[in-house]
């Protein structure tokens, strides 16, 4: 079992989960918890046992120098974190991982129990997967609810997925067994600019956790380096015309669809941030 360390009462805590590997395109859904931890300066409270959970041929460790000079080794594993947001009334668990290479119902397990001991209420799962988009549009976002009333309440779907799943879906699925309610936000990457990072991606999946908690998260550098990355792509674009020509049918497939991007609903939902966020900076 993960030993925690002591940390005080924690306030109706949410938890937001994302792992490294099949679940994560362009380290989109990892980015943003690596994000969180930055700006909510959040403390790790907890790491699993790397030995019962990892290939160490497929997650090697890694050999550094520490700041007295002296050489170590840091093993992958995945680790929790706490944080108390300024701008939001409740407390925040983070999670942020590897998909482990075996025991993947006993990794669960362990995870739901940290997270039930520091008293978790919710859980979100990031994830990111590549896609048929291009990367001059908003990056779509798709949501899903545990149950049809969390659903209905917060506008999103049941999940349908059918077909091989990565450990967000085992720890979604072993969470609602447990009644743990939560809902899953995965980013659509665009499949032809793969690599990471895709901040991008990253700053979409942020955008849609400022709705959900209702709350605005501090962005940092995330909007200039989705700028930056997307200019970088425009110029790959413009050297070779079949990359153009290909960009360019996905803008026009993309534009005639019947997208929630464009939907005034959605609109509103921006502007309300940009003035909630103007106003926590005035």
């Amino acid at each position: 079992m993960i030993e925690l360390q002591q940390t005080r009462d924690l306030v109706d805590p949410v938890v937001i989960a994302a792992f490294e590997g099949w679940n994560d395109a362009a380290d989109a859904a990892t980015g943003v918890i690596d994000h969180l931890i930055e700006v909510w300066n959040a403390q790790v409270v907890g790491a699993l046992d790397p030995e019962d959970y990892y290939d160490f041929q497929v997650n090697r460790p890694r050999v550094g120098i520490d700041e007295s000079g002296r050489r170590s080794i840091t093993w992958p594993t995945t680790q929790i974190a706490v944080a108390s947001p300024p701008d939001l009334k409740r407390d925040v668990i983070l999670i942020r991982g590897i998909e482990p290479s075996m025991r993947w119902r006993q990794f669960t397990a362990e995870l739901l129990a940290a997270t039930d001991e520091l008293g978790g209420r919710f859980i979100v799962t990031l994830g990111a997967l590549l896609a048929d988009t291009p990367h001059t549009r908003p990056i779509p976002v798709n949501g899903t609810a545990s149950d049809s009333d969390l659903a209905d309440r917060l506008d999103l779907e049941e999940p349908t997925y059918e077909g091989p799943s990565g450990i967000v879906g085992v720890l979604q699925d072993a969470s609602t067994s447990l009644g743990l309610p939560g809902v899953s936000y995965w980013a659509a990457v665009p499949h032809y600019v793969a690599q990471p990072p895709c901040p991008k991606a990253t700053l979409a999946l942020v955008g849609r956790l400022e709705e959900l908690l209702d709350c605005s998260i501090p962005l940092g550098d995330l909007p200039e380096d989705a700028r930056a990355w997307e200019r970088g792509v425009d110029e790959l674009a413009e050297e070779d015309e079949d990359i153009a020509d290909y960009v360019r049918s996905l803008e026009e497939t993309r534009d005639t669809a019947d997208l929630p991007e464009a939907s005034g609903e959605a609109i509103a939902r921006e502007f309300e941030r940009y003035l909630k966020r103007r106003g926590d900076d005035s």
